[in-house]
C-alpha cells in the first residue's frame, strides 16, 4: 500500500513516515522544506528502515495544483494522509496570511487534486481510497470559558468548534472543507482531531524544547501569564500509531479524537523539564543553581485559551488504540534527547 504524506518532514510526519516503513507502506513525502522541516534526521532514518524503492520525497508546496497533479499520476497512491501546516500560534498571531495560505489554500488544492485522482481510479482501487485530514484539538477553543462546554470536562467527536487563534481558525476552516469534499463530492475523507504532541526532533520554537534550551543557556525560563493554561500532552509516537490505526480501520466520514489524558497545566509542565533537568544535568550553567529558579512570568499570548482536553474514548473503543507511552515516560525521553543534542552541538 502507498501512502502520499504531506509534510513528512515536519516532527509528527517523521514519526509516521518510521512507523509506515516499518510496516511495510510503501511512502511518497511531499514537503516544502520550511524552517520547521528536519530533512536530515528524517534521511537517516529513512536508511535505517526502508527497503530500495519504498520511499520517494518530493520537495513542493501543497498549494501547487499543477505539482499535485504531476504527483498524483506518477506515484498513483491508496490513501492520502495530510498533516503538511504551519502551526506555531505565536507566528499566526504576527502573521497570519501565511497560515491562511497552507492551512487552508493548500488543503483546498490537496483535496481537488484528491478528488479528480479518485473520481478516475478503477473501482476496486477506489473503494480503497482514504483521505486522512490530522487536525488539532484547538479548533474546539477554551473549555474553561465557553457555555457550551460547561457540563463537559474534555473535548470529543461532537464539540462545537470555536478557534480562537488564527493558526485555529485556519485548521478549522480546513477541517470544514474536507467534510464538505466528502459530503458534496463523495470523497473518502476521515479527520483526526489531536492534543498538544511532544518528543524528540520537535522544532525548537515549541514550549518543551524552549524550556530546555532556556535553561541549558541559563536564560529565564518564560511562562506565559500566571501558568496555569492546561493541555493534554500526546507522545508523538502514540500520535503516529494512531493515524496507522485510523488509516486501518477508521470509517469514512467519521472523526477520531486523539489523546492520551495526560493533563498539566504550564507551569507544572516548565517545572517537571527542570526537575529532570536537575537530574540529568548535574553540572549546570555557571550562575545557575537550580533550574527552577529560572522560570519567569511574561505577558500572556493575546487570546490565549486556558483549557483544552480531549476525550479519546470513540478510537478506544471502536479501533482499539490507546496511548503506549506515558507521560512521565514519554518526558524522560523527550528531556534526555534534547539534553543530548545540547551537549553534543551547543545548540538544539
Amino acid at each position: 500500500m502507498k501512502l502520499l504524506i504531506t509534510g513528512g518532514c515536519g516532527f509528527i510526519g517523521c514519526a509516521l513516515i518510521g512507523q509506515a516503513l516499518g510496516v511495510g507502506f510503501a511512502v511518497v513525502n511531499l514537503d516544502k522544506l520550511t524552517y520547521a522541516a528536519n530533512p536530515d534526521d528524517l534521511t537517516k532514518l529513512v536508511q535505517k528502515l526502508s527497503q530500495p524503492g519504498q520511499y520517494q520525497f518530493v520537495e513542493g508546496d501543497i498549494a501547487d495544483s499543477v505539482l499535485l497533479a504531476q504527483l498524483f499520476a506518477q506515484y498513483q497512491p491508496d490513501a492520502v494522509i495530510h498533516l503538511a501546516a504551519e502551526s506555531h500560534v505565536d507566528n499566526s498571531i504576527t502573521g497570519p496570511a501565511e497560515f491562511i495560505q497552507t492551512n487552508v489554500v493548500g488543503t483546498y488544492s490537496l483535496l481537488e487534486a484528491a478528488r479528480h485522482y479518485w473520481q478516475d481510479l478503477a473501482e476496486c482501487k477506489k473503494t480503497g481510497f482514504r483521505f486522512i485530514h490530522v487536525s488539532t484539538d484547538e479548533v474546539f477553543g477554551d473549555l474553561e470559558q465557553s457555555e457550551r462546554n460547561a457540563a463537559s470536562r474534555s473535548f470529543n467527536e461532537s464539540t462545537a468548534y470555536a478557534p480562537s487563534s488564527p493558526y485555529s481558525a485556519s485548521k478549522a476552516a480546513s477541517d470544514h472543507l474536507v467534510r464538505a469534499w466528502h459530503r458534496t463530492y463523495g470523497l473518502p475523507v476521515i479527520v483526526t482531531n489531536c492534543s498538544n504532541n511532544f518528543g524528540p526532533f520537535q522544532h525548537r520554537e515549541k514550549l518543551i524544547p524552549r524550556i530546555i534550551e532556556a535553561a541549558l543557556s541559563a536564560q529565564p525560563v518564560p511562562v506565559y501569564g500566571d501558568g496555569k493554561q492546561v493541555r493534554d500532552w500526546l507522545y508523538v509516537d502514540d500520535h503516529a500509531s494512531a493515524l496507522l490505526t485510523v488509516l486501518n480501520g477508521g470509517e469514512i466520514g467519521e472523526t477520531y479524537c486523539i489523546g492520551a489524558n495526560n493533563e498539566s497545566t504550564n507551569l507544572d509542565l516548565v517545572t517537571r523539564v527542570c526537575d529532570l533537568l536537575e537530574v540529568l544535568v548535574p553540572v549546570k550553567p555557571q550562575g545557575v543553581a537550580h533550574f527552577q529558579e529560572l522560570i519567569c512570568f511574561v505577558s500572556d499570548r493575546p487570546g490565549h485559551d486556558r483549557h483544552y482536553a480531549i476525550d479519546a474514548s470513540k478510537i478506544s473503543k471502536e479501533l482499539g488504540w490507546k496511548p503506549q507511552e506515558t507521560f512521565e515516560s514519554g518526558l524522560r525521553k523527550t528531556v534526555e534527547w534534547y539534553v543530548e543534542q545540547f551537549q553534543n552541538k551547543s545548540v538544539l
